[in-house]
C-alpha cells in the first residue's frame, strides 16, 4: 500500500446558480512557462465557509487576487453570484470584499473616517447608519476616532473587517485574517465570521495557516498543492480518511510530498 496522495478528480461543471456565491471554472494562471495555478475548479455556497490550504508558493494568493480581479486569468472562468468577472467586473466585485492583514487600512485616518471613505468606493446606501451599526459589532466604537496606525494588531482586525463588512458582501474573501492576533482576539474574529456566514448567508474563502481555526470555522477544506487542488473535503473528516490524527499532520504530509498524478494520468 502506498501512503501517496493522488490528485483530486477535476469538479465538475460550475456554471452560475442562486445557489452559489462563488463559482471558480478550469481557473489556470501562468507567468510565462509556470503554471502559478492550473486547472483549478470549485464552487461556495451561501453561507458556507471553505478553507483554502497549502504551503506559501502553492497559489492561494494567485487564486484569490483572480477572484478579485487584480490578476487576469491566463484561462478558466470566474463567476461571483451571475457576473462573469471577465465581463462584468464591476457588477461582480460590488458583491465582494476583501480582508488581510497586510491590507492595513490607511494609518493617517480614524477607524471612522476609513469607514466612511471605503463606503463612499462602495456607494454603501445609509451609510452613516452602516458605519455605527459596523462600530457597535465589532467593539470599535470606543476607537472610532483613533487613527488606524495607532491601533493593536487585533484592533487593526477588527477594523479591517469593518471595511470588508461594509457592502454586506455576499462573497468575503480572508487571506490569513488572524494571522499575529493572540488567541483571545482570534477567537473573536472567527466569531464574528460564522455569525457572518450564518446570519446573512454571506459564502467566505478563507486561507489560513492555523490548522486548528481551519477545523473550528471552516464546512470544507480545499488543499493546493503546485496551483492544483490536491484533496477537498471535511476539515474534521479528511485526516482520518488519509491516514492522519490531525489537519495539521495532513497539511505537513502534503506539503512534504511531491503532487501524485492521477489514476491513467500520463504515460
Amino acid at each position: 500500500m502506498t501512503d501517496g496522495i493522488t490528485a483530486a478528480a477535476p469538479a465538475g461543471d460550475v456554471g452560475s446558480s442562486p445557489e452559489y456565491v462563488l463559482s471558480v471554472q478550469d481557473l489556470c494562471k501562468n507567468y510565462g512557462e509556470l503554471a502559478a495555478v492550473a486547472h483549478v475548479s470549485f464552487r461556495i455556497r451561501r453561507g458556507e465557509i471553505v478553507g483554502l490550504l497549502g504551503p506559501n508558493g502553492a497559489g492561494k494568493t494567485t487564486i484569490i487576487n483572480t477572484i478579485l480581479g487584480v490578476l487576469a486569468a491566463s484561462s478558466g472562468a470566474i463567476r461571483i453570484g451571475r457576473y462573469d468577472i471577465a465581463r462584468e467586473r464591476s457588477l461582480a466585485l460590488s458583491r465582494t470584499n476583501f480582508a488581510a492583514v497586510y491590507a492595513a487600512l490607511p494609518g493617517n485616518l480614524t477607524v471612522r473616517q476609513n469607514l466612511r471613505f471605503f463606503g463612499l468606493i462602495y456607494a454603501v446606501r445609509d451609510l452613516d447608519a452602516r458605519i455605527e451599526s459596523l462600530l457597535d459589532e465589532l467593539g470599535l466604537r470606543a476607537l472610532s476616532d483613533t487613527k488606524c496606525g495607532l491601533l493593536s494588531s487585533g484592533e487593526q482586525t477588527r477594523a479591517a473587517l469593518a471595511k470588508a463588512l461594509l457592502n454586506s458582501p455576499e462573497l468575503l474573501l480572508l487571506d490569513e485574517p488572524t494571522a499575529s492576533l493572540d488567541p483571545s482576539a482570534a477567537q473573536i474574529i472567527r466569531g464574528h465570521i460564522r455569525e457572518l456566514a450564518q446570519h446573512d448567508d454571506c459564502g467566505i474563502l478563507w486561507t489560513s495557516h492555523n490548522m486548528y481555526e481551519v477545523e473550528e470555522v471552516c464546512n470544507r477544506v480545499l488543499f493546493l498543492s503546485h496551483g492544483k487542488v490536491l484533496l477537498e473535503g471535511d476539515p474534521r473528516g479528511l485526516p482520518q480518511e488519509h491516514g492522519t490524527h490531525n489537519l495539521e499532520e495532513l497539511f505537513i504530509r502534503l506539503a512534504r510530498e511531491p503532487l501524485a498524478q492521477p489514476a491513467g494520468a500520463g504515460a
